[in-house]
Formats: structure tokens, C-alpha cells, sequence
């Protein structure tokens, strides 16, 4: 299976990347985060995500995208529902029509490793965005290996990111 896999953030997807290993696959890392601010906190998760792949030599594409101005536009007359409205739709969207777009076949995402995210507003989505693109999405409930994923990137001295990435969450 070709799987492309929205990535977060570099510990998130560590045990996403390790499970997918074990059952024979391997992702390729898809880093399209515009909801993360400010810039030196998207800068730096990036860039260790970057760090992390060649460790572990796995493929990431980046697509670079800072964007605060399109993020507070869409979201600032809805900052209670602004994950599933704005901030995992327009991850997962792109994610799949980049997927669709270059021979994938199938999208996933590290956002469901996190027991803090709103994992059945993120299926809701990923369906969606599978339907919209005609792609397969491949679920898997990564939770159960958060901590041990949090605790392997600790090892290696992964910058751990203290919020989930948008201003407002840093509050």
C-alpha cells in the first residue's frame, strides 16, 4: 500500500511510523501544518520533523505553508470549533488531494496518536475528505501508543512541543 500520512509534528508520528512499519507498511510523511504558530514554533517543528526522518530514514514531503492570515480568517468568529471546522479540515484535505493527486493509495494522519484531539471529529473529516478525493482513508487508533511514542522522542531528544500548534491552543 502507497500511504501518504499527514504529520504534525515529529514525536506524534513516531509510534504512528513504528505501528505502520510493524503491520508492513511504510508511510511517507506529508508536513502541511498552516494552523501552527507563531512562526518560530512552526519553524522548529518542521525542522525537526526534517531532523527525525533522517534518522530513522523515512520519506517527508513538505509543503510549506505558514498560514496565519488565512488560519485567523477562518478562524476567529468560530475559535470553539475551530479544529474540526477549519483546523483538521484543511490538513486533511490537503493531505488527500495530495494523495489522490500522486498516485496514493490511501492517506492517514499522526493527529490520531493524541489523546488530546477530538479523534471521532477527525474520523468525521478524514471520511469526508476520503469521499470528496475518492482515496481510501486508513483509521488506525494510534492512542494506545502515545505514551510510549512521547517517551521514545524524549530519548532521542525530539523537541517537544508544549500546545498543539494554533495561538489559540497555546493559551
Amino acid at each position: 500500500m502507497k500511504l501518504l500520512m499527514h504529520t504534525c509534528c515529529a514525536p506524534c508520528s513516531v509510534y504512528c511510523i513504528d505501528s505502520l512499519r510493524a503491520e508492513g507498511i511504510e508511510p511517507v510523511s506529508y508536513w502541511y501544518n498552516p494552523n501552527i504558530h507563531p512562526y518560530i514554533e512552526y519553524k522548529t517543528r518542521r525542522d525537526t520533523l526534517i531532523e527525525y526522518s533522517n534518522m530513522i530514514n523515512f520519506d517527508l514531503i513538505i509543503d510549506e505553508n505558514y498560514g496565519l492570515v488565512e488560519f485567523c480568517k477562518n478562524t476567529i468568529n468560530n475559535l470553539e470549533n475551530r479544529c474540526k471546522d477549519y483546523c483538521y479540515k484543511v490538513r486533511l484535505e490537503q493531505t488527500a488531494k495530495y494523495a489522490k493527486e500522486n498516485g496514493y493509495d490511501a492517506f492517514t494522519t499522526t493527529l490520531l496518536v493524541s489523546p488530546y484531539q477530538n479523534h471521532e471529529a477527525l474520523q468525521e473529516v478524514a471520511y469526508e475528505m476520503a469521499n470528496k478525493y475518492n482515496i481510501e482513508f486508513l483509521y488506525r487508533d494510534f492512542r494506545v501508543g502515545f505514551r510510549e511514542g512521547q517517551n521514545k522522542a524524549r530519548e532521542l531528544g525530539l523537541y517537544m512541543q508544549k500546545y498543539c500548534g494554533c495561538i489559540f491552543s497555546e493559551r
